[in-house]
C-alpha cells in the first residue's frame, strides 16, 4: 500500500460533535502505512439518511476521475446510509480499481477477509432491500383490502411500492436503488405522479 494516495472521508451528525477524533485515528493510520493523503473530505451537522452530502458527493466525482487509489472511513455507518448503499458504492469502487478501508471494522477490500466480507456485505443488502419492499408490498396489501384508492403501474416499475417507500421517508436514490432503476427515472416519475395527484384534488 506504499505511496497510494487516500481519499479520507469524514462525517458527524451535528454541529455539536466534532470530526477531529475521526481525523485523527485516519491520520495515524496513514502515517503509519506511508499512505500519502490526497483530499481530506468531511461533511460536519450531516444526518447520515440524506442522499446528497456536498463532501461525500465531491469524494465519489474525484474517484470516478480516478484522483486517489483508495477511500479510507472512520466507520462504515459514517459513510453509507445502509447496507445498500455502501455496496452500490463498495461495487463502484470495485470497477474504478479503488481500495476501500474502514478503520474501525478493520476491513480493507485489498485483502482476502476484505473481500469475503464485501461478498457477505452482498447477501444482507439484497435481504434488507427485499425485506423492505416486502413490507411496503404488504402494507399497500392491505390498504387494498380497505377500499383505499391506490395508483396504478407506472413506466415499467411498480408506482404504488415507489410512492410508499417516500411517503416512508426514503430518499429518490434509496428507492432507486430498491426498484433497481435510475435515480433520474424514479425522481421525473414521482414528480409527475405527484403533480398529477395535485391537479386531480384541485379540478
Amino acid at each position: 500500500m506504499l505511496n497510494k494516495k487516500v481519499g479520507i472521508y469524514l462525517r458527524v451528525s451535528t454541529q455539536l460533535q466534532t470530526v477531529e477524533n475521526q481525523k485523527r485515528d485516519l491520520l495515524r493510520y496513514c502515517e503509519a502505512r506511508g499512505l500519502e493523503i490526497f483530499y481530506i473530505y468531511a461533511d460536519e451537522g450531516v444526518s447520515g439518511s440524506k442522499s446528497s452530502r456536498p463532501a461525500l458527493d465531491k469524494l465519489m466525482d474525484d474517484a470516478r476521475n480516478h484522483l486517489f487509489e483508495m477511500v479510507l472511513v472512520w466507520k462504515f455507518d459514517r459513510f453509507a446510509r445502509s447496507t445498500t448503499h455502501l455496496l452500490n458504492a463498495l461495487n463502484e469502487f470495485k470497477d474504478l480499481g479503488l481500495d476501500f478501508v474502514s478503520f474501525s471494522e478493520g476491513i480493507d477490500t485489498s485483502t482476502s477477509v476484505g473481500k469475503m466480507v464485501f461478498v457477505f456485505l452482498s447477501g444482507i443488502a439484497e435481504f434488507e432491500k427485499n425485506l423492505i419492499i416486502e413490507r411496503t408490498k404488504a402494507g399497500l396489501q392491505r390498504a387494498k383490502q380497505e377500499g383505499r384508492k391506490l395508483g396504478r403501474p407506472f413506466k415499467g416499475f411498480d408506482m404504488e411500492t415507489a410512492c410508499e417507500l417516500r411517503k416512508e421517508g426514503y430518499s429518490y436514490r434509496d428507492i432507486a436503488e430498491m426498484l433497481e432503476i435510475s435515480t433520474g427515472k424514479i425522481f421525473k416519475a414521482l414528480k409527475e405522479f405527484e403533480s398529477k395527484e395535485v391537479n386531480n384534488y384541485n379540478s
